[in-house]
């Protein structure tokens, strides 16, 4: 059986993302954990070669975690499309390029399910995928992940979130994750995104609110 450790004080978010920031310090925000982010500490970002979204996590997460001497929490996620054989998944954040502009990126997905002929409902499923690792300096891990089940819409819809949100309507619902609330999305009784479901498993394992 894991044994957890419980998380307190202060913690680096290890990202440079702007938008997995936000999304992280509102999921951290009943927690009382004082957050700071590996950009904000100028830290590099090490090379992702893992084969796994965990593995990239870990990579991220460990890395920061020994150049701050802070517990720190990282994720890696991505789209994964079945017509496009789980592209572009592990790659999600490279086919936005170095701009990490995700304008193209979604162009480019709807683009390739257009050669492939993927018009229906069945043919542009989809689902998103987050590893949450979190690393304490003396080398101890723990993993938490999350995924959600959806399909490929035709056009970019709504302006909220960040990466591919414009472009992905989950499961039973019809909006795309880019026209939903946070609230909607990460509440934590019944958390709808990837990211806010392996948090909701990190929370219950790792996390106690203030009395």
């Amino acid at each position: 059986m894991t044994t957890h450790r419980l998380l307190t004080g202060k913690v680096v978010i290890a990202t440079h993302n702007k938008g997995k920031l936000v999304e992280m310090r509102e999921l951290m925000a009943p927690y009382g954990i004082e957050l700071v982010s590996a950009g904000e500490l100028g830290l590099p970002e090490p090379d992702e070669t893992g084969y796994m979204f965990s593995e990239n996590a870990a990579i991220k997460a460990v890395a920061a975690a020994q150049a701050s001497d802070l517990p720190a929490l990282s994720d890696d996620s991505g789209l994964c499309v079945d017509a496009l054989d789980g592209a572009p998944g592990l790659f999600s954040a490279n086919w936005a390029g170095p701009g990490k502009d995700f304008k193209p990126a979604m162009a480019r997905v709807l683009a390739e399910m257009a050669k492939r002929g993927a018009a229906t409902p069945e043919q542009r499923r989809a689902h998103f995928v987050s590893a949450l690792v979190i690393a304490w300096p003396d080398g101890h891990q723990e993993l938490f992940e999350g995924r959600v089940h959806g399909q490929i819409v035709d056009a970019p819809r709504g302006s909220g979130g960040f990466g591919y949100n414009p472009i992905f309507q989950p499961e039973g619902h019809d909006q795309t994750f880019a026209e939903m609330s946070t609230t909607i999305k990460s509440g934590q009784a019944d958390a709808l995104s990837h990211r806010a479901r392996a948090f909701a498993l990190l929370a219950a394992a790792c996390l106690r609110k203030p009395a």
